[in-house]
């Protein structure tokens, strides 16, 4: 049949892969553009059925999970999910020796989500599907992706993608049109081959094995999240699963490889029990097992033809060593979603785009850095560029790299560099946390019934841009306040309801019966209270000065301003430089 014979279907956006990334993408972009006006198709090339097995991805570390969180997620995880705050390390001899391993899990504080979440992926596809499904979005499978076509003639933000698809059991083919199309494809994706995009990077010689069932051991602190120092399986990596099983990975060198024609379910099983050595080990159940080659890849590009994205694995792969690939992806997704949401209804401009890859591209490449490390130590061999001793233990050295890592595994420390776009230093000295850094969750008190609350409860992700102003000791910041909000109240932004931007105050101090009596006037926004400091204390704010932060709608601060007649001059030129913000001559009242 030729092209022009097959059924065509008009969507906003296509993302192919119906993995965590695809979906949480797919969500977002459904949850916060209008159904009336905009189409979100997702495909998937496995039948459901076909994707209920166990295995792959486990662990969201709490930066994964505040995003989630935000997203409206978080709590349907936490449900089914194991919650991992011990570790523990033993050497060869079975004894426990401290600070190795994975004890940077024990320092992941300075948020509610304190602990690794661990749950299988099979059951957060379901409930990421659901939530998809609640938005009015379903996976279409089994759909797989056979041909591009970039239309040069259309202008971007048109439908300029023709995507061919192909259904996996009638071999029916049909064609989509999208104005963007984001390949959430996994390694192997065919949106990064299609497009010739290069995936530069190499491959080890190492094999790993991981396998999951419910199991009987000896080891003495079996639900938690372990390493074992084996000298025949290298790092041996044991966690406890959610509804009570336990997944046990290692190295299958290539001497363990020479004993077996064939690797299955059966020598997997032979090789955990004896890579656990000391410990004992049986397994009652096996869910899964799989073995693959370690590598580290990272496409050239994440953004081309001003309209097809790469996500997740599509875009960058990395062992499973620090156990990142998954987190990483999710990352992906979140910093896109928003960006696309507000592009798509015309309240960003196309440019902002282009900063997907200019952020998320610096941050792979450091978890590839650090990953190169960590995979080759967890199989006893030390680093590539390691000039120290030739003789040292590279348990001792993983111990080291990954506590040096730990805030960037867990996600709290991951960063955005300064850029004069969305992350801008205006005012270097007026707090601890500077723009581009996470924006730590910090306790709240409602006005009234001074309910308890959190920063990130009240700034949920739906691709809204939140100005926080830290009021500070209204006694001492009064005359400051009243000059910000006049020079504020007839600003493009705070005219038009429609703007993605909301406003929230947070005073310092215990909440008064009225807000507009403790300031004498009406507040900027809606009202919190510091009532202990905590709030100010922790974003290193002067009660006697105060601050303006502008959170990004993926919970990052975009910019810190003094608390001055000068702030509304400077948030209008900040959300100038990328939203389509309308002029006060606009009829909407203010929001």
């Amino acid at each position: 049949m030729a092209n022009s014979e097959l059924t065509v279907e008009e969507v906003d956006v296509l993302i192919v892969g119906g993995g965590p990334v695809g979906l949480i993408t797919a969500y977002q972009l459904a949850r916060n553009l209008p159904r009336s006006t905009h189409t979100i198709k997702i495909i998937e090339k496995h039948a459901k059925s076909a994707q209920d097995q166990y295995g792959r991805a486990i662990t969201i570390f709490p930066r994964s999970t505040e995003m989630l969180d935000q997203l409206g997620l978080a709590d349907s995880l936490a449900q089914q999910c194991f919650a991992c705050r011990e570790t523990a390390n033993y050497d060869k001899h079975g004894n426990e020796v401290p600070g190795r391993g994975w004890a940077f899990m024990r320092d992941m504080k300075d948020t509610k989500w304190d602990f690794a979440l661990v749950l299988r992926q099979k059951y957060q596809e379901e409930i990421f599907r659901t939530a998809m499904a609640r938005q009015g979005v379903q996976l279409d499978a089994p759909y797989a992706l056979t041909g591009i076509e970039v239309r040069e003639d259309v202008m971007p933000g048109g439908y300029r993608v023709l995507a061919t698809i192909e259904h996996g059991e009638t071999k029916v083919k049909s064609v989509v049109k999208c104005k963007y199309l984001v390949g959430a494809d996994g390694g192997k994706s065919f949106v990064r081959r299609a497009m010739d995009i290069p995936f530069d990077g190499s491959s080890s010689e190492d094999k790993w094995v991981r396998i999951d069932g419910v199991i009987e051991t000896d080891l003495p602190k079996p639900r938690a999240y372990c390493a074992i120092e084996s000298p025949t399986h290298g790092n041996v990596l044991w966690v406890a699963l959610d509804h009570g099983a336990t997944r046990i990975g290692f190295a299958f060198t290539a001497e363990r490889q020479k004993a077996y024609k064939e690797f299955d379910e059966e020598a997997a099983v032979k090789e955990a029990i004896a890579s656990v050595k000391p410990f004992s080990l049986k397994f009652n159940q096996v869910d899964w097992w799989t073995i693959y080659v370690v590598g580290q890849r990272i496409a050239r590009s994440f953004f081309v033809h001003d309209c097809i994205f790469l996500a997740g694995d599509a875009c960058h792969t990395h062992s499973s060593g620090a156990a990142q690939g998954m987190n990483t992806g999710m990352h992906d997704a979140v910093n896109l979603g928003w960006k696309l949401s507000l592009v798509l209804q015309g309240l960003a401009k196309p440019h902002l785009l282009y900063s997907y890859q200019a952020e998320r591209f610096p941050n792979v490449q450091r978890l590839i850095n650090y990953d190169k490390d960590i995979s080759r130590l967890m199989t006893m061999q030390l680093p590539e560029a390691w000039t120290g001793d030739p003789n040292a233990d590279p348990n001792e050295i993983l111990g080291t790299v990954m506590a040096e890592a730990g805030t960037f595994s867990s996600g709290l420390g991951i960063y955005y560099e300064p850029d004069n776009y969305l992350s801008i230093s205006q005012a270097t000295d007026l707090s601890l946390v500077q723009p581009g850094q996470r924006a730590p969750d910090v306790s709240l008190q409602k006005p009234a019934t001074f309910e308890p609350t959190r920063l990130q409860t009240e700034t949920p992700n739906t691709a809204t841009f939140y100005v926080v102003l830290f009021a500070g000791d209204v006694k001492l910041t009064k005359p400051a306040l009243a000059s910000f909000t006049k020079t504020v109240s007839t600003l493009p932004w705070l005219q038009d309801s429609e703007a993605p931007i909301k406003c929230m105050s947070i005073f310092a101090g215990p909440g008064g019966p009225s807000a507009y009596d403790t300031i004498g006037g009406i507040p900027f926004g809606r009202v919190f209270y510091d009532e202990n400091h905590s709030a100010h204390l922790r974003y290193g704010i002067a009660t006697e000065k105060g601050a303006i932060f502008v959170l990004r709608p993926d919970g990052w601060v975009g910019t810190v301003l003094e608390l001055d007649e000068d702030a509304g001059g400077k948030l209008e030129g900040y959300f100038g430089a990328f939203l389509n913000v309308v002029f006060p001559d606009s009829t909407k009242g203010v929001s």
